[in-house]
């Protein structure tokens, strides 16, 4: 299961990551995959599955010649590969199709990435966070719409528009712990992970995105040392 870009792993300094998994360490592979244009081409092809490069120019906007030039680019780093043209795929034969490439690919922690790699990788992130808020709302404006009907009335059933599970929640843990607590969400997303031949009908590709930080330090005399945190039930609205 590939790690979307923007995610840093819980590594510490001296341990390695989980088995199979790739730390993106070359500067010039970060710099490759930050280029906002690519983030949104691989976001395409791993949303919609294999394109051309004219498809990814009519859907994002840009000219053939652009994405056939960060296609690549992509492929010189290993994030997309040429693949056949799809059976059920309209269009002449000698068009090139492209695939994102799968795989759990890490980042360098931030306490041992340079100064150079943490402005590129803040590059990397705040495009990322941006695209991943843009492609959540415009999925709850479509939910709205298929369960709007005629001046506000409820539409037509959809049983996906119960497939947005949320969770805010707190937990007190150490370092090490959040560590572990990080690639037991990785290992929950491989074990999720199988073959398309596998998937069995009816299934669409679910994008996963997982969100930790350290709460803000609390002024001393507004929480005691020893309180509990507080925890929010999971789900607004659980699938």
């Amino acid at each position: 299961m590939a790690q979307e870009p923007g995610a840093e792993p819980l590594v510490r300094r001296g341990e390695e990551t989980s088995r199979g998994s790739t730390e993106l360490s070359d500067l010039a592979t970060l710099k490759a995959l930050a280029q906002p244009r690519r983030q949104r081409m691989l976001q395409h092809l791993t949303v919609h599955g294999p394109a051309t490069s004219a498809t990814l120019a009519r859907a994002l906007g840009l000219n053939t010649g652009a994405t056939s030039y960060h296609l690549r680019e992509l492929a010189r780093y290993g994030f997309v590969e040429e693949v056949d043209r799809p059976a059920e795929a309209s269009g002449h034969g000698r068009e090139r199709w492209w695939r994102a490439v799968p795989g759990d690919r890490r980042f360098p922690p931030r306490s041992r990435q340079s100064a150079e790699m943490r402005l590129v990788m803040d590059e990397l992130n705040h495009h990322a966070y941006a695209a991943d808020l843009e492609l959540f709302e415009q999925m709850q404006v479509q939910r709205q719409l298929r369960t709007r009907g005629v001046d506000g009335e409820v539409g037509e059933a959809d049983p996906w528009v119960d497939a947005f599970p949320y969770s805010r929640g707190s937990i007190r843990l150490t370092l090490p712990e959040l560590h572990a607590f990080f690639e037991e969400y990785i290992a929950l997303l491989n074990r999720y992970k199988r073959p398309d031949a596998d998937t069995p009908p009816g299934a669409r590709t679910v994008l996963t995105r997982f969100l930790a930080f350290p709460a803000p330090d609390a002024a001393p005399d507004t929480v005691p040392e020893n309180r509990p945190a507080p925890h929010d039930r999971p789900g607004s609205e659980p699938s």
